[in-house]
């Protein structure tokens, strides 16, 4: 089975050799690594952005499951073409499976980019707006999209020393798609 392998991993210095790592992974438990960067784009063409866009989406339709590094990314939450990518593969009924190697709740993350105070009953942000407190290691809608589609999110006990780099959870989110498709052949 096809795993089209989703995040912010892309923007890494180390891009193709983490991606090589996680294929590799994924070929030690019998599942196909489909990883974004593997598509053949002319980054230098006019329409470069659509061309990644559009290959990126071929290789979801081909794929069988979603895993989607959700580690926060540029912020307090994951990265949005990847929670994109993640909910166009819910919406099309595919497996899900996610994984950040950030181990603190989201509204905590939330608390070291603004102040947040109490305020009638919730929390809300320096500008007044409401920030989610559930409990959730991100933001309600992607926490719930894994659990109804796939599996619960899978996060360390403890963040590992280098978040980037680190590929045990990821391996974890591995070993669960192996349980729940059947191998290549």
């Amino acid at each position: 089975m096809k795993i089209y392998l989703a995040g912010p991993d892309v923007f890494l210095p180390n891009a193709i050799q983490i991606g090589r790592q996680k294929v590799e992974l994924c070929a030690r438990f019998g599942l196909i690594g489909l990883y974004p960067l593997d598509n053949a784009i002319d980054l230098g063409a006019i329409d470069a952005s659509e061309q990644i866009f559009r290959g990126n989406e071929a290789m979801m339709n081909e794929a069988d499951a979603i895993i989607a590094n959700l580690t926060p990314f540029r912020g307090p939450g994951a990265d949005g073409g990847t929670v994109y990518e993640l909910g166009y593969m819910a919406g099309h009924g595919k497996l899900c499976l996610g994984y950040s190697n950030e181990a603190a709740l989201y509204v905590d993350r939330v608390r070291q980019f603004t102040a947040v105070t109490p305020n009638d009953g919730q929390l809300t942000d320096a500008i007044g707006m409401t920030v989610e407190d559930f409990g959730l290691a991100d933001n309600l809608m992607i926490v719930q999209s894994l659990a109804l589609h796939g599996h619960a999110m899978v996060t360390p006990q403890q963040p590992p020393a280098d978040i980037w780099q680190d590929l045990s959870v990821f391996e974890a989110c591995v070993r669960l798609a192996a349980t729940r498709l059947p191998p290549t052949s």
